[in-house]
C-alpha cells in the first residue's frame, strides 16, 4: 500500500520536480497556499494540485543587508502569483534596491543552499 504525501511533503515532491504544484479546492475552486488538508476558504476537504502559471508580482519586498564578505545584500519580498496566492520568496538576477513593489516577475523552481526553492526573475517585456 502507498502511503499518502502530505500537503507539505507533496508541495516540496513537487518542487524537486522542478514544479510549483498548488492546492485547489474542489469545493469552491480557490487554490490556496500554504498547502494544507483543509482550504482556509470554504473548510472543504477535497484538493486537486494544480501547476502555477510561473507569473506574478512582488507585494512586498525588503533588503537584507550581508557583508560583502558574506556573500552581499539580497532581498526577499512577498510574491502574488497569477493565482491569487502569496509566498515568500526573492527576485534574482537585479540589485536589492531595483526590486519594486507590483513587479511583474516569472517565478521558477530555483536553488537555495542545495534545496530546491521558489525564485523569481523580473519578467520579460
Amino acid at each position: 500500500m502507498e502511503r499518502a504525501l502530505g500537503p507539505d511533503a507533496r508541495f516540496r515532491e513537487g518542487l524537486s520536480n522542478g514544479q510549483i504544484n498548488l492546492p485547489r479546492c474542489d469545493g469552491c475552486d480557490k487554490p490556496h497556499f500554504f498547502p494544507r488538508i483543509n482550504c482556509p476558504h470554504c473548510g472543504g476537504t477535497a484538493l486537486t494540485w494544480h501547476q502555477a502559471l510561473g507569473t506574478g508580482e512582488v507585494h512586498t519586498t525588503t533588503t537584507v543587508r550581508r557583508r560583502p564578505e558574506s556573500g552581499g545584500d539580497y532581498n526577499v519580498c512577498m510574491v502574488e502569483l497569477s493565482e491569487g496566492v502569496r509566498m515568500m520568496s526573492r527576485v534574482d538576477g537585479i540589485a536589492p534596491a531595483d526590486v519594486k513593489i507590483g513587479m511583474p516577475v516569472a517565478v521558477f523552481v530555483g536553488d537555495i543552499d542545495g534545496a530546491p526553492a521558489v525564485l523569481c526573475k523580473p519578467a520579460e517585456g
